[in-house]
């Protein structure tokens, strides 16, 4: 991943571009979104249930059925006008097997009758031939026929002439792409002898035979599927006075286990009695029903069972996918409930000290980019310190008169430096140039400090290992549903994350609104670079390198302005995305290092990785999962199961919240949050990831903000003043 320079501000027709690129940017993610969910349905379709081989509506009428075919054997031919049936001829058995192919019972049908040298018809389902062509070309190879037996298995008796031809068509193309062959025999789903032909299926059997299909019932019925037993089953397949039948049995639908015992015996004991086991038309001395298929009939057959094949292959994948994120989010939220509880015992405790009371003074840098809206909340904000602070405005180009708007204030220990516009790190590394003191604060033009930020933030360097410190970023702008949503990721996603990483001592992210550095920290490592667009990732991550401890004080609250639009949140996340991965790309040598730079690489960027790229671009596979289980089942275990992981994520948000002190209200939006903020937030990722995978360039746009955030009055949040500020000598309020 090559390293990408970030402006502060775009030219007027880079951000045109921009927007004329946008299309194109999401058409990708759309494509394989489109891809995924249309071969999901494929998947399900094929998946559909088959139900037990029986009729379960009452017979009708019989007084449309002509007298002959009642009486007649249970072959029917109605091709042509016709209006015949036919019979087996004496000491000749046909064996047919219904529903299948089935990938556990239709191989050891195949063996039995390799075995004893004997013949079948398949009646085949189009959903199973297209799952298992090689099963179906198996039965060919060894010289049985196959028959149809509709693509799903619906009582055709209920459905229209449309219904039907499809079923045919969809069942024959299965059929085609599995063995390259067509064939003539149709078995009717639920069908028995042809004595039970009523008002209702002869209708569909002449249809049938207009379409030119025989219809082939039987009139032995093995009845293997209620699994009587090997020795009743024997007893029913087995015809009397050396009659020939057609014998009805199952190699799919079930555990056919007793008809695989009991076909190993039927067959040697019939043919020491003198029969033959026959295909179909051998039987009937007629030319075969199988035909080869060629040319476009062929290759459409092959093109759908190499879909069917795909999409079984792509949901095993995602199975395997789900398996994965399964364990990450419950993974990620047990460490996050223990670590973070283990962070806010030990940094609450009465006693507990960081080290010596930071009281000297800092540096605040505030890097403004076109901030006319918010620069002076922020800057006031910062006055109101009661730290002593040096505040250092670098106008990075503005043209709306940022710089003239602090200046006019004439606040004191303010200033004001102008450079062209070069970039945020640019700017960043302008104000440590001029900075005063070691200790510097780094902070968005859009934030608002509290009076105690400032001290909370800095007491941490009392350790003297300590390089870096990460603030709490809370969301100003939370009256809106957007706004809520990000409310809860700020708090839950964030911040509690930033706990378990502090303990893990792989902290990610200094975030850019509120972070705390050494300036001896930093100039060894040459200041903020501008090699990725989330540079306050990249310092972060070079600290740990260089051996400094980061660290999140959770009382050192700063409430910025998040985006109010999903186009503003898509730009902002996309950005942040796109630099996370150039960020870990970046540091990837860490992996194989020694030192702190290794015990980083060894554990911080894995997590870093699994946690903030991995997971995020998986998790919607759960919601994937859910709408396939609401369409295909099983229902209800689909929607306990997404409960479940609702009400695990419920538990989190509620203790992240109850741990910042949050009132627990805007998490009623949660289940709407998981359902549609995480999807932007998932093809936010996705197409972060299409574009590090093709080279793309990403620009810097910069966000509209409104300037309405300001710091809440003490005690707004229903915590004391002296509890949410904490003490002098360094010492964490008392939780």
């Amino acid at each position: 991943m090559a390293p990408r320079t970030r402006r502060h501000g775009a030219a007027r027709s880079a951000r045109e571009g921009s927007r004329r690129r946008l299309p194109l940017r999401l058409l990708l993610p759309l494509l394989l979104l489109v891809a995924l969910v249309a071969m999901l349905m494929l998947r399900g379709y094929v998946h559909s249930e088959i139900l037990a081989d029986h009729r379960v509506q009452p017979p009708a009428a019989t007084t449309d059925v002509p007298e002959k075919i009642l009486e007649g054997g249970p072959v029917i031919d109605t091709r042509g006008g016709r209006t015949d049936s036919l019979s087996v001829p004496d000491h000749r058995l046909v064996l047919t097997f219904d529903d299948g192919p089935d990938p556990t019972w239709t191989p050891r049908v195949l063996d039995v009758l390799k075995k004893h040298d004997a013949h079948a018809v398949f009646f085949v389902t189009g959903t199973m031939a297209s799952r298992y062509p090689d099963l179906v070309q198996r039965m060919v190879d060894e010289g049985h026929e196959v028959g149809l037996h509709t693509f799903n298995h619906p009582d055709l008796s209920f459905q229209s002439k449309k219904r039907i031809d499809w079923e045919l068509s969809q069942n024959q193309l299965a059929l085609t792409g599995a063995a390259g062959v067509r064939t003539s025999l149709f078995r009717p789903p639920y069908s028995s002898f042809a004595d039970a032909m009523d008002n209702k299926s002869w209708p569909v059997t002449e249809y049938i035979g207009s379409r030119g299909y025989l219809t082939v019932v039987n009139n032995t019925d093995s009845e293997d599927w209620k699994k009587p037993g090997v020795d009743e089953i024997i007893r029913r397949a087995t015809p009397h006075g050396g009659k020939g039948a057609i014998v009805l049995m199952h190699d799919s639908g079930g555990d056919r286990h007793q008809t695989v015992q009991a076909l190993d015996r039927f067959l040697p004991d019939l043919k020491k009695k003198g029969y033959e086991f026959d295909n179909l038309t051998e039987a009937l001395d007629a030319p075969s029903a199988m035909t080869p298929v060629t040319g476009a009939e062929l290759w459409k057959g092959r093109a759908w069972v190499f879909l069917v094949q795909a999409s079984e292959h792509l949901t095993d994948v995602l199975v395997v996918g789900l398996a994965v994120i399964g364990t990450l989010v419950i993974g990620r939220f047990g460490m996050m409930l223990l670590l973070s509880g283990v962070h806010a015992r030990r940094v609450r405790r009465r006693r507990f000290r960081w080290g010596p009371a930071v009281t000297e003074p800092v540096t605040v840098l505030v890097p403004a980019y076109n901030e006319a809206k918010c620069i002076e909340n922020t800057v006031r904000s910062l006055v109101a310190s009661d730290h002593p602070v040096e505040v250092i405005v670098v106008d990075d180009g503005s043209s709306d008169g940022t710089a003239r708007i602090v200046e006019g204030l004439g606040l004191p220990g303010v200033r004001v430096i102008r450079q062209l516009n070069a970039g945020k790190p640019a700017a960043l590394n302008r104000g440590l140039a001029n900075a005063r003191h070691d200790i510097v604060v780094m902070m968005d033009g859009d934030t608002v400090f509290e009076p105690s930020t400032v001290r909370e933030l800095v007491q941490p360097f009392g350790d003297p290992k300590v390089g870096a410190v990460a603030g709490n970023a809370k969301v100003g702008n939370k009256d809106s549903l957007i706004g809520a949503w990000q409310h809860i990721e700020y708090v839950m996603g964030f911040n509690l994350d930033r706990r378990m990483y502090d303990v893990l001592g792989c902290m990610p992210t200094i975030p850019g609104a509120v972070g705390a550095f050494r300036r001896s920290a930093l100039e060894p490592i040459g200041g903020m670079s501008d090699d990725t667009l989330a540079e306050d990732t990249d310092v972060t991550m070079a600290l740990h390198r260089a051996g400094w401890r980061v660290v999140y004080a959770e009382n050192a609250r700063a409430w910025t302005e998040a985006p109010e639009s999903v186009s503003q949140l898509w730009s902002q996340r996309y950005r942040w995305s796109y630099g996370t991965m150039q960020a870990i790309w970046k540091h990837r040598r860490a992996v194989i290092e020694k030192g702190p730079s290794g015990r980083f690489g060894r554990v911080g960027l894995p997590f870093v990785s699994l946690f903030m790229v991995v997971a995020p671009l998986l998790a919607p596979l759960i919601d994937v999962f859910l709408l396939y289980g609401l369409v295909f089942g099983p229902t209800d275990k689909t929607i306990v199961a997404w409960l479940g992981v609702l009400a695990i994520q419920a538990v989190c948000a509620a203790y992240a919240f109850r741990l910042d002190r949050e009132k627990l209200t805007p998490l009623i939006s949660l289940p709407l949050q998981q359902i549609l903020y995480r999807q932007i937030m998932y093809v936010v990722l996705l197409q972060s990831w299409i574009t590090a995978l093709t080279g793309g360039r990403l620009r810097w746009q910069k966000l509209r903000r409104s300037g309405g955030v300001s710091a809440p009055p003490p005690g707004a949040d229903g915590v004391p003043p002296q509890r949410r500020s904490g003490a002098m000598d360094g010492r964490r309020p008392v939780g």
